[in-house]
């Protein structure tokens, strides 16, 4: 049992059950015990799970030239900011500084933010980008940082932001909770622990013993972001499905989903603290929150086409593969790791936010359907993002 098990099982005793979005916030981010805030997570191939970043550099070369080209588009400002949220160690940040180095003018616009509320990622960051120091700054959250004009990137950020989970129940909607039986933690179920999921609600399908997971952060979040950028694009990166897709019928039992040591865990309520949990992204909801913080819908494609697009920039036509020199045939490796549809480029997908600024960027020009990738306004009915199948 992990020590903040016994810290919630205490608690439980002592005040009641919890919903399971309070369990999993304090899972993931009690300072003391939390996977992410106290630096357990372990991320990479001798990790818990693997990342598109920690399958090398490429991932961050090939973001770069998206950068370079949304700077192009903004008319080459002489201050050009990526803001990342969800930073880790900094690997991206150093991937994407050093691929930049390469076009000069760019590089000399091109400053770095980073949002990260936790010390211990922050002293690994900071030893991490030593070498791009004078480039890059630190803030303890989005209220921190300043206006800006660039990008806010985000690579499976959202999924890790706390959900409720929701159960229907003899007819109706109950909210699932954190429990103790025999020592143990337990799940059990009561009524709705906030009016909030009322507007959620409607979209889900009132079939008996259903239970999904609704995220109330995420469009919160979003609305934060918007309202600091002042011109530029919101990049974000992660797995999910739009709103028709998560809420299937047969989904009964949601996304939510636990890893340790490279394995999908049964229980989610095992060992707080000491694995990650999850949950997939719902992009509807957050294309509609975006029409309303005044953004509009640049692109929505999945992993494999969007790298694919940016792919042909980086790698030049090759026509003996048997020229290719170590280097390179290490990168093309990475590369078919990020685009093998089982892996990560059929799940992972990219949504593409812009404020006042072009809405059509080269990593959506294989896309299956442009049209609905490069709408220059939004106004969603359920299903207007729809998943983008794979070639």
């Amino acid at each position: 049992m992990s020590a903040l098990a016994e810290i919630l099982l205490a608690e439980i005793a002592s005040s009641g059950p919890i919903p399971f979005r309070s369990f999993m916030e304090r899972a993931l981010y009690d300072l003391a015990h939390g996977y992410y805030a106290s630096g357990r997570a372990a991320i990479g191939r001798r990790g818990d799970y693997l990342t598109s970043v920690s399958v090398g550099p490429l991932f961050g070369r090939l973001l770069a030239t998206q950068f370079e080209e949304m700077w192009e588009l903004l008319d080459r400002p002489s201050l050009f900011e990526v803001v990342e949220q969800g930073a880790n160690t900094g690997d991206f940040a150093h991937d994407v500084l050093s691929a930049a180095q390469a076009s000069p003018d760019f590089f000399a616009a091109l400053h770095y933010r980073i949002v990260e509320p936790f010390a211990v990622n922050v002293v690994r960051q900071r030893e991490r980008l030593a070498g791009f120091a004078d480039q890059v700054n630190w803030h303890a959250s989005l209220e921190d940082l300043p206006s800006f004009t660039g990008v806010h990137f985000s690579n499976e950020l959202l999924d890790a932001l706390p959900v409720h989970r929701v159960l229907f129940r003899n007819g109706c909607w109950k909210e699932q909770y954190v429990g103790a039986d025999a020592g143990k933690l337990c799940w059990t179920e009561g009524p709705l622990s906030t009016p909030d999921l009322l507007p959620f609600l409607m979209h889900l399908p009132e079939v008996e013993g259903y239970a999904t997971e609704i995220n109330r952060d995420a469009p919160t979040w979003l609305k934060a972001v918007a309202r600091r950028l002042e011109r530029g694009y919101v990049l974000i990166a992660d797995y999910g499905f739009s709103r028709g897709d998560y809420y299937l019928p047969e989904r009964t039992e949601g996304t939510l989903t636990c890893y340790q040591q490279q394995r999908r865990c049964e229980d989610c309520l095992a060992s707080p603290g000491d694995q990650d949990l999850t949950a997939h992204v719902e992009f509807t909801t957050l294309a509609e929150c975006a029409a309303q913080a005044g953004l509009t819908l640049a692109g929505f494609t999945d992993q494999h086409h969007f790298l694919a697009a940016l792919g042909r920039y980086v790698f030049p036509d090759v026509t003996d593969p048997s020229q290719l020199t170590p280097e390179r045939r290490k990168a093309m490796r990475a590369f078919a790791t990020l685009m093998h549809p089982t892996l990560m480029g059929r799940g992972f997908q990219f949504l593409s936010l812009a404020k006042s600024a072009p809405a059509l960027l080269r990593g959506y020009q294989l896309a299956a359907d442009p049209r609905k990738t490069h709408q220059p306004q939004i106004s969603l009915p359920v299903d207007r993002i729809s998943w983008t199948p794979f070639d």
